[in-house]
This record gives structure tokens, C-alpha cells and sequence, in this order.
């Protein structure tokens, strides 16, 4: 079984999370990726927290099979070693602000003359256009400047970060497309591409129906809890023990709900279309919390379940590690120490393909500079 990016080689120059996240996705899918590290330091996310010993467990589970070389791309010596690397690279990934990249004589211009068939992929917070594009920016930043924020939560309260940092995973996910289908696109023209990625960009490409809402009604949305604002029942609902989850996302599933529940509701005009029972939605949890709160969760997922209607219970993060499904998708994979033996748990590849294996562990995060040896052996192609 063969991974598809088999033979691609990607030099990583990005550091904490969105950066990493790609060139992460892209070695899951069989690239050899080299991290490019500052000396002394590394990486930002080897300080992370938790740790450990001294390893940190956010590194690992982001840069894991990854090698490691340190260089200062301001030394003489250093910079003829990453002109080798990339004289073999397909892809150079890289987060540092605007104009940097330049300033250090790896602009696009330079490098596309050099290295027509190399891709270069850049994430950052704004862009690489328009009148912020120098400004910093995190995770938090672009949540709140995307809209996400005013988004997430509940309407009594202040807006809240959505709890997974998706203003880098969200960038991450799309520098990774963006570089598939620029090798995709390389295989015929045998030329490089540019990929210019805005966290920013990304927050705004999530916000579906929220665009289509304000664009179309002028009515601004706001926070919603756990509630779907176009779709109804889509929510959170109380049992006798605590909450759960139901989506009855077509007529013939509330229909279903509403004859296993034994609520009459399905012919009411106020609940017999989707755009009425979304006016109604406030009254419809009422009327189907009167039900379920007389009884738990495990009776009521176990009785829907059977009837076919979307249902689940909230899962805290120690229960999704034990979750089964999970489990069987080999989604909680183990980042194996040098010496092979499991060290950090990890999340796995959700990219399931055919004909290619699904590893159940990870080669190991690597030591800052730690595959230097290796890395100029290969160079020298001993």
C-alpha cells in the first residue's frame, strides 16, 4: 500500500500551529517533511504546555514524524545548507509576516527563478495583500476579527473563542488543499505555484449561512448556543441526568422524532415545515423537553437511535479518547519515543483512503536539530 505524497519532499519553516497543521496533514499523507528550525530555540510550541519530562505534548502531537534541522537563514553556512534542501524540496511551507521571506532573499520572485517547479506556501494572519497584511495576528484574533466569535456562545453572555483554535486549523486545512492542488496542477505543467493563505480569509470562508443571512435578511446573527440557526430541532436538549444532542433535519425525520417521542406535532402548522418550526424553535425545545426530561440520555439516544433520527450525547475529551467509533476509525493514534515505545496520544488522519495504509502510531516528534546528521548525510548522498 502506497501513500499518495510517497517521494514528495516538503521543508517546513513554520512554527506553533497552522503551519505545522499542514505540513502535519501532508506527511500523513506520506510526504517526507523536514523542519527548519532557529537554533536554540526551535520552534515556539516546544515551550507548550503539558509536558512530559521536558518534551511537550502539543509539539508532539502537531510535528510528529517530522525530522528536525536548526539553521539561521541569516548565516552564510546555513543558508548554503537550505539552498541544497531546496534544490530537492517539491514544497516550502512558511508563516513569517509578510515581507520577511523577502527580506531574507527567498521572496517568491527569487525562488520561482531558481526553483521553477518548487511550491511555496505561505500562511499568515492577514494575507499577503491588502492594507493589514504586516499586522500580527493568532488564533484569537482572527476568531474575533472573522466573526466566529460574535458566533460562539450563548446570547446572554459575551462572545466567546470557540473552544479548538480553528483560526490555525482552519488555515492549516486550506494551505494543505492549496498545496494539493498545486502538485496536482505541477503534474502537467511542471511549474510551481504560489499559495497565499489569511487566517482571516479562513474565518470568513466558515461563516456559511451567517454571509447568506446578513447579506440576504440585514439582519446581523448572533450566538445561538447550541442551536442550528437554520435548521429545526437542532439543539441541545435537557434529560432527567443532563443534556444531549438532536437534529431532525428534514420533515420525515421530525416526523419520525415526534412518533417516537408521542409528541403530536408533526401536522401543527407551526412546526410543519423546517422555516416554521426554525420561527418556532424556542417553543419546539420546550415542547420536547417536556418529554425527555422524563427520562436519561442512554434511554432516549438508545430509542432514536433505533428510529433512525441523528442523536448523540455531549462527549467531554476523556470520553471521545474511549468513544468506540472513534476508536475503530483509528482516530487516537500513539507518537512513539525514539526508542519506539508509545509516548503521547495524537489525533489521527481523517483522510481515509483506499489502497493506503492507516497507520495506528507516529514516528517521533523531533529533538530540536536532531536529524542533522541524517539530513546532511542525504545531502552528500552518502
Amino acid at each position: 500500500m502506497t501513500q499518495p505524497l510517497k517521494g514528495t519532499l516538503v521543508l517546513d519553516l513554520t512554527h506553533v500551529l497552522a503551519g505545522p497543521f499542514a505540513a502535519k496533514t501532508l506527511g500523513d499523507l506520506g510526504a517526507r517533511v523536514i523542519k527548519v528550525e532557529p537554533p536554540g530555540r526551535g520552534d515556539d510550541a516546544r515551550a507548550f504546555p503539558p509536558f512530559k519530562g521536558e518534551k511537550s505534548a502539543y509539539f508532539a502531537a502537531i510535528n510528529h514524524g517530522k525530522a528536525s534541522i536548526a539553521l539561521d537563514l541569516e548565516e552564510d553556512a546555513d543558508r548554503a545548507t537550505f539552498d541544497r534542501l531546496l534544490a530537492r524540496a517539491d514544497v516550502l511551507l512558511e508563516n513569517f509576516r509578510p515581507g520577511v521571506l523577502e527580506r531574507l532573499g527567498y521572496g517568491w520572485a527569487s525562488l520561482n527563478q531558481r526553483h521553477p517547479s518548487l511550491i511555496l506556501g505561505s500562511v499568515s494572519g492577514y494575507g499577503q495583500t491588502g492594507p493589514d497584511a504586516k499586522r500580527p495576528a493568532y488564533d484569537v484574533i482572527v476568531q474575533a476579527r472573522g466573526g466566529v466569535m460574535s458566533l460562539t456562545g450563548e446570547a446572554a453572555h459575551a462572545p466567546v473563542r470557540a473552544g479548538a483554535a480553528i483560526g490555525d486549523i482552519a488555515a492549516g486545512m486550506y494551505l494543505a488543499q492549496g498545496v494539493l492542488a498545486a502538485l496536482f496542477d505541477r503534474t502537467s505543467t511542471g511549474k510551481g505555484r504560489r499559495i497565499d493563505i489569511s487566517m482571516l480569509d479562513c474565518q470568513v470562508a466558515m461563516l456559511d449561512h451567517a454571509v447568506a443571512m446578513a447579506s440576504a435578511t440585514g439582519t446581523v446573527p448572533g450566538p445561538t448556543g447550541a442551536r442550528h440557526p437554520a435548521v429545526a430541532p437542532a439543539d441541545a436538549f435537557q434529560a432527567s441526568d443532563g443534556a444531549f444532542v438532536i437534529t431532525a433535519g428534514n420533515d420525515a425525520l421530525f416526523e419520525t422524532l415526534c412518533l417516537t417521542l408521542d409528541l403530536p406535532l408533526a401536522d401543527d402548522p407551526r412546526f410543519a415545515t423546517n422555516r416554521a418550526r426554525v420561527d418556532n424553535a424556542r417553543l419546539l425545545k420546550r415542547l420536547i423537553e417536556a418529554v425527555t426530561l422524563g427520562a436519561t440520555r442512554g434511554h432516549w439516544i438508545a430509542k432514536l437511535t433505533a428510529a433512525g433520527v441523528p442523536v448523540a450525547r455531549m462527549q467531554d475529551i476523556g470520553e471521545v479518547l474511549k468513544d468506540p467509533q472513534i476508536a475503530a476509525r483509528n482516530m487516537i493514534v500513539d507518537v512513539l519515543d525514539r526508542n519506539g515505545r508509545p509516548a503521547f496520544k495524537a489525533a489521527g488522519n481523517p483522510i481515509k483512503l483506499s489502497d493506503a495504509e492507516d497507520r495506528t502510531t507516529r514516528g517521533p516528534a523531533p529533538d530540536l536539530d536532531g536529524n542533522r546528521g541524517e539530513i546532511l548525510r542525504w545531502l552528500d548522498g552518502a
